[in-house]
């Protein structure tokens, strides 16, 4: 046999005809594996969004028109010219709503004194409820500061 400078054993072996057990055993077992790693992972991720969805609630819809309050939580440093934190508003407006962004996003009609970008979360506003028909309104006492009258 003539080997023309190439070694026989190196991969220049006729290669045997006919099938393989082994090969077949081989990717049956990697078929199964595949199946009960694709189950793992579906059950994995219907035990995720259960978890997550535990504390998810309802998204409240807005229209434009509608009137909302706008939580004072992320606005302290527009606070600065309050006494405290403890006695300031929890929520300030009512503002209307100017634009739907998305489900997420609302675009709010707020006045210069307000010094923040106009689209804010849904979680950062709720909306505002009118008073009751017949409610007496009785506004806040004066009081004397320094022998001046003031609104409190």
């Amino acid at each position: 046999m003539a080997n023309n400078g190439q070694n026989p054993r190196m991969g220049f072996e006729m290669r045997k005809k006919g099938k393989v057990l082994r090969v077949e055993e081989f990717a049956a077992k990697m078929k199964e594996i595949q199946e009960e790693a694709q189950a793992a992972l579906r059950k994995a991720q219907e035990e995720m969004k259960k978890q997550a969805d535990r504390y998810r609630g309802e998204v409240e819809e807005y229209k434009v028109g509608d009137m909302v309050l706008l939580s004072t939580k992320e606005l302290k440093w527009q606070m600065i010219g309050r006494r405290t934190d403890k006695l300031t508003e929890r929520f300030i407006g009512p503002y209307r709503v100017k634009g739907i962004i998305s489900l997420n996003a609302i675009e709010l009609d707020l006045p210069s004194s307000v010094r923040i970008h106009s689209v804010v979360n849904v979680s950062r506003i709720h909306r505002y409820r009118d008073q009751v028909k017949g409610q007496k309104v009785t506004p806040p006492p004066l009081v004397e500061i320094q022998g001046r009258w003031s609104i409190k």
